[in-house]
């Protein structure tokens, strides 16, 4: 017979808009209750800010926090091949069992854009499809352009 896990709690929705999670990005006065910052007031609006933070850090940026971030500039003027997107994925996976692990990946998607005219402004676009482990039924989806 199967038991039930009572132990879990489930996930819980935002429906409080007076309850805020995390710091809204880019950083910006607040024009309502919320304090000084403007303020996220989902989680998903707060997990796809900290996606976004650890995607743009590179490795030993932050004080204090030598191991925050990912070297995803070091790939800007690399070849981009299977081996490569496969480091990148692998990295990713990584770095948010680590720091996020409340975050599943699903899918990564990595694309190159080169700019022929000019040698420093090569971007890679990761596209991250992503839920939060405690609510695996939705799927939210990040985008982030490393570069120029």
């Amino acid at each position: 017979m199967a038991i039930k896990d009572i132990t879990r709690t489930p996930f819980i929705e935002d429906n409080d808009t007076n309850i805020f999670i995390g710091i809204d990005l880019p950083f910006r006065k607040s024009n309502g209750v919320e304090g000084w910052f403007a303020s996220t007031t989902t989680t998903i609006a707060a997990v796809k800010n900290n996606i976004r933070n650890l995607l743009q850090t590179h490795t030993g940026e932050r004080l204090m926090q030598p191991r925050l971030g990912i070297n995803l500039r070091d790939y800007l003027f690399e070849q981009i091949t299977e081996d490569t997107v496969l480091s990148i994925q692998d990295g990713i996976v990584e770095t948010f069992k680590f720091w996020l692990p409340f975050v599943q990946v699903q899918d990564i998607e990595v694309n190159v854009k080169v700019d022929n005219t000019s040698l420093t402004k090569n971007t890679i676009i990761l596209k991250i499809l992503f839920n939060i482990v405690q609510d695996p039924n939705t799927l939210e989806s990040v985008q982030v352009e490393i570069g120029e």
